[in-house]
């Protein structure tokens, strides 16, 4: 039988969700939690993977077990092992088919900037200390609705098999108390995709950078012709959608 698991952790204390040989990951804490629980191993497929320092509101990920389980309880149990930085939302079957990664047919991120003092949002936003032209950087953002290849955006030497991407949503807006949020959506991300995009738009916010200029790097597919990436600290995976 299948089994779904949702969650959300706070990356800051881990070196993204995949394994790594000598370093915390949150799949390896999933994994460690749920062979404690079921006193079997077994290895969990996450819906994609984030750096490290990047966080996650809702992440999801599946595993293969023979026998039927209590997905409440096995929530209950998996919180009461998991650290706090870890939270598990829901366990439910799912069919034989279902895939976290492949089932998964939009993902959304969002990134947050400060340009004050807070003692309560540093760990989870990049701080500025310049003003933005917000107009101006939602004006470029809304080129990433009309591009598909987003090479420019890509870490170099990563793996990926095609820079293709369906982005249906990229916006930047103010909330009440002041804090940017750059909100995106597609269907898939390349490595380190979010992050060097925010970086650029905030070359054009700056006013560094023209409109013209970014539809260049767009079509020019080279990362060196991209602004520099952000702080992983402020970026969330915000929703995973399936059918």
């Amino acid at each position: 039988m299948r089994y779904c698991i949702i969650f959300a952790y706070d990356g800051t204390a881990y070196h993204g969700w995949q394994l790594q040989p000598n370093a915390p990951t949150v799949q390896r804490a999933l994994e460690e939690a749920l062979r404690m629980v079921l006193r079997a191993d077994v290895g969990v497929v996450g819906a994609g993977r984030t750096d490290t320092g990047v966080h996650a509101r809702m992440m999801a990920c599946h595993f293969d077990y023979e026998k039927e389980l209590d997905c409440a309880h096995l929530a209950f149990k998996l919180n009461c092992l998991l650290p706090s930085d870890i939270a598990v939302s829901e366990v439910k079957a799912v069919a034989d088919d279902w895939h976290a990664r492949f089932s998964a047919i939009a993902r959304t991120y969002q990134y947050y900037i400060i340009t004050r003092k807070d003692a309560f949002l540093h760990p989870y936003a990049l701080r500025l200390y310049f003003p933005l032209d917000v107009e101006r950087m939602n004006e470029a953002a809304r080129l990433l609705l009309t591009h598909d290849d987003f090479g420019c955006f890509c870490k170099s030497h990563s793996d990926n098999k095609t820079n293709l991407c369906t982005v249906t949503e990229a916006q930047w807006t103010t909330t009440d108390d002041g804090t940017l949020v750059f909100r995106i959506t597609a269907n898939r991300f390349l490595r380190n995709m979010v992050r060097a995009i925010v970086g650029t738009l905030l070359e054009v916010g700056k006013g560094k950078m023209s409109i013209d200029d970014f539809r260049q790097v767009l079509l020019s597919g080279k990362r060196t012709e991209a602004g520099e990436s952000v702080p992983a600290k402020g970026l969330f995976l915000q929703e995973i959608t399936y059918p």
